[in-house]
């Protein structure tokens, strides 16, 4: 790894793919309203190192290739770690993640490929959008349990469970509209790569 993609934005994302067998840990441990809040916490805090990395890549001007394919990579290790564990606490239906974590899966292997013949296929609004709905239906399924609020002197219960479940199928739609929208680009791209460039490449290999 070269000097510059060995840099503070970069070890952040590192840090953040690290924080996911830690989520499993802590979500295999029997499951009660504190440790569900100790795994939501975790999640958190290292979903917010999302926004970090990019934000200190942008200002030192750090921006890297490696930083443009782990940034999205650690973001869908986190969320689809996180996600399979709720099936094992019977808290999500396996059908939605298969969906979530297959698309997430397929974009990846897209996204090598664009690299590999020099594609750059910005993430749009919509799967930033579609990344930030995933956290916070993840972290609603984490707490789980009903707790109780009071507003203005207004008791109220939020069953987390519901509000994450909500969230989670919106983020679905989501996800899989953007995956759809970024494999036809990929494809529009990449029909414009010439066969002899493609050639050129593998001699040089």
């Amino acid at each position: 790894m070269s000097s510059r993609n060995l840099n503070i934005p970069n070890l952040i994302t590192i840090i953040r793919i690290i924080v996911a067998p830690i989520i499993v840990i802590v979500l295999l441990i029997t499951p009660s309203r504190m440790l569900s809040l100790c795994s939501a916490l975790i999640f958190m805090l290292a979903s917010v190192t999302d926004f970090l990395d990019g934000y200190i890549a942008r200002k030192m001007n750090r921006v890297t290739n490696l930083g443009k394919f782990l940034d999205p990579l650690a973001d869908k290790l986190l969320v689809g770690t996180a996600l399979i564990m709720m099936i094992h606490l019977d808290r999500v239906p396996p059908w939605i993640v298969a969906l979530i974590v297959g698309r997430e899966i397929f974009i990846t292997g897209i996204r090598v490929v664009a690299i590999k013949e020099n594609i750059l296929i910005e993430t749009s609004r919509p799967a930033k959008y579609k990344t930030a709905l995933q956290i916070i239906a993840v972290v609603c399924l984490m707490i789980h349990y009903e707790y109780c609020f009071k507003f203005y002197g207004v008791e109220m219960s939020v069953n987390f469970h519901s509000v994450g479940m909500v969230l989670l199928i919106a983020a679905l739609v989501i996800t899989l509209w953007t995956g759809a929208a970024y494999t036809y680009h990929f494809l529009k791209k990449i029909s414009l790569v010439s066969p002899t460039t493609r050639e050129s490449k593998v001699a040089q290999k």
